[in-house]
């Protein structure tokens, strides 16, 4: 085979493929085998990853390698023939290809001798007279020109040889056939006289493709319509009989459960079929909602024996699983291989005991309907589905689990009973195990890419390691772009003009002590996008900078132009930064927001999880000060409203890091915050958070609150998460009408399977569970198992606010709610309100004195308005009780020791936002009242802290989505955001009032 017209795709198996870097177009290696818009220019080690993949998708045939083609010669990707100018798109049609085609070739060689050995005339005498002889003409490619010249005799009787279709492999064949002699005469041919015809050109049928109206797949016209029969055609429910029917198998023969095809042509999951018609309870049902629809419907107009096709396909089952029984001792070795802990295992054979008692096998691996590389388990679950099983899906090939009632990254009982099973029936599944090349062998995978260096001799970017973490602490310290922008950058105009060429403006190193000159712009990227509100301005050319001393690199991060550098591929620009945080304000995520731009500007950007970190990375860069002050009660007010928004995050207690042995529970607030500002920066420089190594995860000695700078003691803060033990009297801060509140909050499939938990009836409406929950609760067991359900295990968001609404403290709590938390934050303020209103009063008064008993914060007579006497409670309880506290309005004359600054009174009170009714506990609740203060009549209002939760809750279908460290980093800046909304709205009502300008600093 001539090497010059070999195509590229082709390379001989003992030939090292050389790689250069491109100096045309950019600074980075191409892959030779895939144009751009496939394969970007990368850096060396990626392409070498990259090449990997075509080594296990090549095709090895004699001595040559065939790699698949994604140079744009076809739409789709496809192997070129050696042997012939075809190409072919699927494998093993391309090998059945070279097959036929080489056989072929052998037939051509021996048909082209057998002409060049015939088709020799002499020379005739006679001079004056010319005769031709022409042979029959086939059909000729134009390479095939020179072919017929070497055949032909330099006479004046011309033998025409046939012309035949010939490949660029033919030029060896021509090579030999030059060497023929052509000393043998010729018969002469008696041949009707006929014009010599030559073909120069090979008439080449289009390829028409069309695309399939259903799943919009691109494919030859040809084949569109056995496509739309093959995968959109489903035959009519009418057809199932003994000899065309959906597979199934039988899981459980007890309870007449089965495991059914889903769909009859392609792979899909297997669906539970429940065909029961034995014993004293028959049930026949289907997994499928859409099923379940159609058969109400049908019952509904009159059609009771409507069954779906599952249900008939049932009737036809000729295969049984095996039930395998698993063992305590597999679960042990897992537990001491560490595949799962101690906490996993309980649950597991919780699970077991739960499936016996039900009469069902735990797990059952079923083999229909799925690849060999994806293990389905059924596994017994009672509460989430219908049928009390749920489908767990194991893929080998990509080592993910997939259940129903979980995401695909987060772990769950049905997933970890599949892994015991699995671990006892396919035990190497759970061996790291290298799995075998497809089409080349390890020896010959290292020989073919021996030749690649996995070192760039020049910087690599983005940096990695310390050179990245300098560069992440560069732009945090000095890209920071101010809060209050100008207007030309802040306002939207459809007429703006971004550069379409990024560079850094920096053009000396600030790292180096000297002034050390930096190096030559660098080509990142020339493919960048700009998103805006309007239109996404694609092709746009980023560059660095690197020092040649210190090797400190400087990207593109300048706020004037009025653009946001991300991750040097997606760029925003300002406006469009502050659309989404605005929209943030009114509880729209950044999905939808995504989703209403695409409509709006008619082109697709980028996914939303992209996007959400472009715009936190904008915001970590902005230099907000979280004043978290009011401009009404200043930095230190003196009455506050505390309470505990009950949403958690997504880690669980059991995976929170436990705290070194010294600590005591201070935490340095600048230094976590800053971490958590890293981390969200560091996003625009590494693939995913799996190579991010700023990522802040949860711990309890290193998760701190934010409290306002003016208004905290010091830049450390408390943290004493870690000294709590869960009590099993805990619920006795709970009184049953608090209990029965939060009750009433939950959905009415939870107070199903409370109910169910409890022994009720869980049939009927929602009020008709909360009664019967609300008469059961007044045992103690009852109240008990309740608590446990309905008060989330984890923490939830803990605020001190002060009666205008402004939050003052924002704290994520890890653990279960405790008057220590809020404790914590006020022993961190410089100045202690004097007054607190808490629904859990006189445990936190106890709790902060037991704190600090040499100082006894909470004073006098432990935060009550008076002396807990018989009288006092009396007058209390009637109502006659008032207590003055005047300094409240106007500030003491001569102020205490210690005294607040705003109040100059050194007495702290700690009031109930609502009095329990009927606790028979404490006596002295009545003393805590907040209406026998005639001075804060008015002021206090629970209803504002419950505004500020209902408004928390809109944002939770999107925060409870994102990382612990995320969620904390998104939600201080959407109570900041929040905060200064009010404040700006008191500013402007007092500014009106007074006529000036007024500001808040």
């Amino acid at each position: 085979m001539a090497e010059s017209v070999r195509h590229v795709t082709i390379q001989h198996r003992k030939k090292v493929l050389q790689l250069q870097k491109c100096k045309e177009c950019c600074n980075s290696f191409h892959c030779p085998f895939c144009a751009s818009n496939i394969f970007k220019p990368t850096r060396l080690i990626k392409l070498k990853m990259h090449l990997q993949s075509h080594c296990k998708k090549a095709i090895v045939h004699e001595d040559f390698i065939v790699h698949r083609c994604g140079l744009g010669c076809r739409p789709s990707l496809h192997y070129h023939c050696m042997f012939c100018t075809s190409t072919v798109l699927r494998r093993d049609d391309f090998k059945n290809h070279l097959q036929v085609c080489k056989r072929k070739q052998l037939v051509t060689i021996e048909k082209l001798s057998a002409v060049a050995a015939t088709s020799h005339v002499t020379k005739e005498t006679s001079s004056t007279s010319t005769e031709t002889v022409t042979a029959p003409a086939v059909q000729q490619s134009p390479s095939s020109t020179s072919l017929i010249a070497l055949l032909s005799i330099t006479s004046t009787e011309t033998v025409i040889a046939p012309a035949v279709q010939q490949s660029p492999s033919n030029n060896g064949l021509i090579a030999s056939l030059a060497n023929l002699k052509t000393t043998s005469p010729l018969t002469k041919v008696e041949t009707p006289p006929t014009t010599a015809v030559y073909s120069s050109k090979v008439r080449v049928r289009p390829v028409v493709k069309k695309r399939c109206p259903i799943c919009s797949a691109l494919m030859n016209k040809c084949n569109l319509q056995k496509h739309i029969d093959r995968k959109h055609t489903e035959g009519s429910t009418n057809d199932i009989n003994a000899t065309s029917h959906l597979t199934s198998q039988c899981i459980d023969k007890t309870n007449g459960m089965f495991a059914v095809r889903k769909i009859a042509k392609g792979r899909s999951v297997p669906l539970h079929v429940q065909f029961k018609t034995w014993g004293e309870t028959h049930r026949v049902l289907c997994d499928s909602s859409e099923c379940q629809s159609n058969m109400e419907l049908a019952q509904s107009s009159g059609l009771p024996s409507y069954q779906c096709k599952h249900i008939r396909s049932v009737t036809y089952c000729k295969s049984s699983a095996v039930e395998e029984s698993l063992t305590d001792e597999v679960l042990m070795e897992m537990v001491r291989m560490k595949w799962i802990n101690g906490e996993t295992e309980k649950m597991c054979l919780a699970q077991r005991e739960l499936a016996e008692s039900h009469r069902a096998p735990l797990s059952v691996h079923t083999t229909i309907g799925v690849l060999p590389m994806k293990k389905c388990i059924s596994v017994f679950e009672p509460n989430h589905s219908q049928l009390c099983r749920v489908m767990v899906v194991y893929n080998t090939k990509l080592n993910k689990w997939f259940c129903p009632c979980a995401k695909v990254r987060r772990s769950c009982t049905h997933k970890h009973v599949a892994q015991w099973h699995l671990f006892q029936t396919h035990r190497e599944l759970f061996q790291p195990t290298p799995k075998p090349e497809e089409s080349l062998t390890g020896d010959q995978l290292h020989y073919y890419l021996e030749g690649m260096d996995d070192t760039d001799d020049e910087a690599v970017y983005p940096p990695t390691g310390l050179r990245l973490a300098n560069l992440v602490d560069y732009v945090f310290q000095n890209k920071k772009i101010p809060a209050d922008l100008p207007e030309n950058i802040r306002l939207m105009s459809t007429e703006m003009s971004y550069p379409r060429s990024l560079c850094p403006n920096e053009s000396v190193c600030q790292i180096c002590p000297e002034a050390v000159p930096l190096g030559e712009t660098t080509l990142i990227t020339q493919t960048a996008k700009i998103l805006t509100n309007w239109r996404v301005i694609e092709d746009v050319a980023v560059y660095y900078k690197q020092c040649p001393q210190c090797e400190m690199c400087y990207r593109y991060q300048e706020w004037k132009d009025g653009l946001h550098n991300y991750n040097d591929d997606i760029i925003l620009d300002i406006p469009l930064c502050l659309t989404l945080r605005n929209l943030l304000q009114v509880h729209t995520s950044v999905s939808r927001a995504v989703e209403f731009l695409q409509l709006m500007a008619g082109v697709e950007f980028p996914p939303p999880d992209t996007v959400l970190h472009a715009y936190l990375h904008f915001e970590a860069l902005t230099e907000h000060e979280y004043r978290f002050s009011c401009v009404s009660c200043g930095d230190h007010p003196p009455v506050v409203i505390m309470g505990l928004h009950r949403q958690a995050l997504q880690s669980s207690v059991k995976n929170i890091e436990e705290p070194p042995e010294n600590f005591k529970g201070e935490i340095d607030v600048e230094r976590f915050w800053g971490a958590v500002s890293k981390e969200m920066i560091a996003r625009g420089f590494v693939e995913s958070d799996v190579h991010n190594s700023f990522v802040v995860p949860p711990s309890l000695h290193f998760w701190a609150p934010w409290i306002g700078r003016n208004t905290r003691l010091s830049d450390t803060v408390l943290n004493t998460e870690f000294e709590k033990v869960h009590s099993t009297n805990s619920e006795n801060l709970i009184s049953e009408d608090r209990l029965t509140e939060e009750l009433f909050k939950q959905k009415v499939d939870g107070i199903r399977s409370l109910c169910t938990d409890c022994g009720l009836d869980s049939t009927g409406s929602h009020s008709d569970l909360l009664l019967r929950l609300s008469n059961k609760m007044k045992s103690r067991p009852t109240f008990k198992k309740v608590f446990e359900k309905v008060w989330t295990p984890a923490g939830g968001w803990g605020v001190i606010m002060c009666p205008c609404g402004v939050v003052y403290s924002l704290r994520n709590n890890l653990r279960a709610e405790s008057p220590q938390d809020f404790a914590d934050l006020l022993l961190s303020w410089k100045h202690m309100p004097n007054v607190i209103i808490y629904e859990f009063a006189e445990d936190l008064a106890k709790h902060t004195n037991l704190r600090a008993p040499e100082q006894e914060p909470i004073s006098p007579y432990e935060g009550c308005l008076a002396e807990p006497t018989t009288v006092n409670i009396d007058l209390a309880r009637r109502g006659k009780l008032h207590v003055s506290l005047p300094w409240l309005q106007s500030r003491m004359t001569v102020a205490d020791l210690h005294g607040h600054p705003v109040t100059g009174s050194s007495k702290h009170y700690v009031l109930y936002d609502q009095i329990p009714e009927g606790n028979p506990k404490d006596s002295g609740d009545a003393l805590r009242n907040p209406a026998s203060v005639p001075q804060l009549a008015g002021k206090v209002n629970r209803g504002i802290l419950e505004q500020l939760f209902a408004e928390i809750k809109q944002n939770g279908y999107f925060l409870k989505m994102t990382s612990p460290s995320t969620q904390m980093f998104q939600m201080r800046n959407i109570i900041h955001h929040y905060n200064q909304q009010k404040n700006n709205k008191v500013i402007n009502r007092m500014g009106d009032q007074c006529l000036v300008n007024l500001s808040y600093v």
